[in-house]
């Protein structure tokens, strides 16, 4: 075992108090031949490099050797782990799941002694206000909580490689609309503009061609042209192109985790909360790149250009199911908008449905595809006169609007004689929320239900109208003339 700078630190102590060599090596823990070793050397261990050129124990792989080097010299690419795999399937012998390291430093050493040459990546120098690089990462490992509810959501990152200076949008998903408000941000926020937007081959800026290359997609064209930059992406499979941004993704979040624990909680009242509370931490870290930011500004060009509304605006048929399908996902609208058309604009978080101008839904918009975001409000009057459509309707599950209206359903449909009688009952009381209160009827029900009683439209509709205020008898006073 291999002496500490401790014991020889102790070592060259007790020597100089007595210079016994045998007391000293006793009292610094080590056998005197070593003890003599250091005294002449007049080093600690640390400063002293040992290379040995003996094994410790027998290589378990010695006879394999020969015929390993040989199948990756004719396929370099094997995986030494896949090539562990098949000599204990092929040669017999039992080879144990701990050897596998082993094998992996054999293999490592045949590669930097004979194997082929390894890809170089060149370190390039950046020039100020070249490229403003962009990309997203996702940020619900940080544990952001919204009133208590864990918040799912990526961050937009547009970065200036050369300053390191960097902004930061929440978005929900990598489309236009959040690169968009991402870019547009950093930009209003620097009020200068770089020669070149850079991205990666995310479908938000590009697409695929026919010709199996990417292009830019036409919104995001506009997007750069509008503010005087030039479109720029990174190689496909190239992600090390785009390392300076890639590289402080993960900075970012280390820096937002460690101002969450500053701040005591990682709950906030409401997603702006969050967003200005960035906006702080941001701030305070583009404050120490001052120095090289303003090399920056001072060759970037002056923002001119008005920042565009974060929103893309298209029309779209409201089916007879009182539904628009956007993006892949449905919605439902107001019934009364059967077979028009309407006008949505679709933000990165929600859509707002326009008809001839006029504000007709906000809802927010769903991620990914074939969801469905229905409002029983906006079909239930239909249903009510249907109720044998309730059974098998397609988004019957959207019609629970909490767990206690599901458990309110299921004892109907126990407690009642039929299935229809139940369904006529429970959409009675769906159609008493639409027109007064879902938590004036909720609770309504809950109080039911803790009685043990079934909850019938009757009796839900008894305990939530409206009771006529009593008016107090004032009397008149006799007027004393």
């Amino acid at each position: 075992m291999r002496s500490t700078d401790g014991q020889v630190r102790r070592l060259m102590e007790e020597l100089s108090r007595h210079g016994k060599i045998g007391v000293a090596a006793l009292r610094a823990g080590m056998h005197p031949a070593t003890a003599r070793k250091y005294r002449e050397l007049g080093k600690l261990p640390s400063e002293v490099p040992m290379e040995r050129d003996w094994r410790t124990r027998e290589d378990p792989f010695e006879k394999e050797w020969p015929l390993v080097h040989g199948m990756l010299k004719d396929a370099p690419e094997l995986e030494a782990k896949s090539l562990f795999e098949w000599l204990c399937g092929q040669t017999g012998r039992s080879y144990q799941e701990g050897q596998l390291r082993t094998f992996q430093r054999g293999v490592r050493e045949w590669r930097a002694l004979h194997g082929p040459p390894r890809e170089v990546f060149f370190p390039q120098e950046h020039r100020p206000g070249e490229a403003l690089q962009t990309d997203f990462t996702w940020a619900t490992e940080l544990g952001v909580t919204i009133g208590g509810e864990l918040f799912e959501h990526m961050l937009c990152h547009p970065v200036l490689p050369y300053s390191n200076w960097e902004w930061a949008t929440v978005c929900r998903s990598e489309s236009l609309a959040a690169l968009k408000g991402g870019i547009q941000a950093a930009l209003v926020r620097l009020g200068r503009v770089p020669e070149f937007s850079q991205t990666d081959n995310s479908t938000s800026a590009t697409h695929t061609l026919s010709s199996g290359k990417r292009g830019f997609n036409d919104n995001y064209v506009s997007l750069v042209d509008h503010f005087g930059m030039k479109p720029r992406t990174t190689g496909v499979g190239k992600k090390e192109q785009n390392g300076d941004v890639e590289a402080l993704n993960g900075a970012l979040k280390r820096r937002v985790k460690q101002h969450l624990l500053l701040r005591g909680s990682s709950d906030f009242e409401s997603v702006e909360e969050y967003e200005t509370w960035l906006g702080v931490v941001l701030t305070r870290a583009n404050a120490l790149r001052t120095c090289r930011l303003a090399d920056e500004l001072a060759v970037m060009k002056p923002l001119r250009a008005k920042r565009l509304p974060e929103y893309t605006e298209d029309e779209f048929p409201v089916s007879c199911w009182s539904t628009i399908r956007v993006l892949f996902n449905s919605y439902s609208v107001p019934s009364r908008l059967i077979d028009e058309r309407v006008k949505v604009r679709i933000y990165e978080d929600r859509l707002e449905v326009y008809y001839k101008d006029v504000l007709q839904l906000t809802t927010e918009r769903l991620v990914g595809r074939n969801g469905r975001r229905i409002d029983y409000r906006h079909v239930i009057w239909s249903l009510v006169r249907k109720p044998g459509a309730f059974p098998r309707y397609k988004y019957r599950e959207e019609f629970f609007p909490s767990v206690i209206f599901r458990k309110a359903y299921d004892i109907l449909a126990e407690a009642l004689a039929s299935e229809r009688q139940a369904d006529i009952n429970y959409l009675r009381i769906l159609h008493l929320a639409a027109s007064e209160m879902e938590c004036e009827v909720e609770t309504a029900l809950e109080l039911l239900l803790e009685q043990g009683t079934t909850p019938l439209a009757d009796e839900v509709k008894e305990l939530v109208k409206p009771r006529e205020p009593e008016l107090p008898e004032i009397p008149v006073p006799r007027v004393d003339l």
